[in-house]
């Protein structure tokens, strides 16, 4: 089924909505998922809001195209309005963004119209509870141009022995408010989890010769207190955990913490891109803020570490017609 929106959908009501329903959701890989496919048609960019974001991600300012990461603003609210339902079986309290995958056939350009189709692709097992896939497509002249694929994760207890099917990076939500995750992906909130989280067994010993080696690291980015604040503005995302170290504590947080799509963009405007590119990219751990994290990359892979975790995993792909 589709359904065409008439604007934007405003994500603060969507918050507290999904917020309300979290504690009634029981997330299982089986579960039934909203078929909707919401199309969002006339979307223009912002170019103040835009060039806003891309002061804050470090990307060039005045370019005619749009930054790689920046149609995932564009498609985070009508994406929000599907995770936020009552027939999204994830409790969006807690969820947490494990990974992203965009692919780019051509570079947007800043002045275009386009349409954009947000969708849940499914569900899947994850050793730590269920992961749903969101896919958003941005078309121009009725093609696609540009495609996302994002999983997020609901822990719950399962019996550990499940695959991983993206990132196996996502470390414990906090089960008391005032303790915080000790690794993880970005979580879209943290609190108390609704059931017992089933610990897995550590991981089977890695031959060294199949460890990589790091990467070579380009530089050290000192990241001030207000990112979280400042991403989220122009973004949208004013989830607690980002903004301040009150509100962040709230949820278990010693300090507010990066947005995961913050690390990747910013990654990605020091690495750059190819007009048409494939980027996949795995949230490992929060970045706490303040902090210092070092910017590693070679050939097409990429890093973002901090003195004893590594954040963020990522490689670029140049397509070729």
């Amino acid at each position: 089924m589709r359904t065409t929106l008439n604007g934007s959908p405003a994500l603060g009501p969507l918050l507290a909505r999904g917020a309300l329903l979290s504690p009634f959701k029981r997330p299982r890989p089986d579960a039934d998922f909203p078929r909707t496919r919401l199309q969002l048609p006339g979307v223009r960019v912002d170019l103040t809001r835009l060039a806003a974001y891309e002061r804050v991600c470090g990307f060039a300012t005045g370019d005619d195209s749009l930054p790689l990461t920046y149609p995932h603003v564009l498609g985070f609210p009508p994406a929000m309005r599907l995770m936020s339902g009552r027939d999204f079986p994830l409790p969006l309290l807690g969820l947490v963004h494990t990974s992203i995958e965009i692919t780019r056939s051509t570079v947007l350009k800043t002045t275009g119209e386009y349409e954009l189709t947000v969708y849940v692709d499914g569900l899947a097992p994850h050793r730590r509870g269920t992961e749903a896939a969101v896919v958003t497509e941005v078309r121009t002249a009725g093609k696609v141009v540009w495609e996302s694929r994002s999983t997020y994760l609901a822990r719950h207890r399962t019996d550990g022995r499940t695959p991983r099917t993206s990132s196996d990076g996502p470390g414990p939500l906090p089960a008391q408010p005032a303790r915080p995750p000790a690794a993880g992906g970005t979580p879209l909130a943290a609190v108390e989890p609704s059931a017992a989280v089933t610990e897995p067994a550590p991981p089977a010993a890695v031959p060294l010769s199949l460890v990589p080696e790091p990467l070579p690291v380009l530089a050290d980015w000192r990241l001030g207190a207000d990112v979280g604040r400042r991403y989220g503005a122009v973004s949208g995302d004013r989830n607690p955990i980002h903004l301040h170290p009150l509100t962040a504590r709230l949820f278990g947080f010693p300090r507010p913490i990066a947005h995961g799509m913050w690390t990747v963009a910013r990654c990605l405007a020091a690495h750059g891109t190819p007009p048409a590119v494939r980027i996949r990219a795995e949230f490992r751990a929060p970045v706490p803020l303040p902090g210092t994290v070092a910017y590693a990359a070679e050939g097409g892979r990429f890093e973002l570490r901090g003195a004893d975790r590594v954040h963020l995993t990522g490689e670029v792909y140049p397509l070729t017609s």
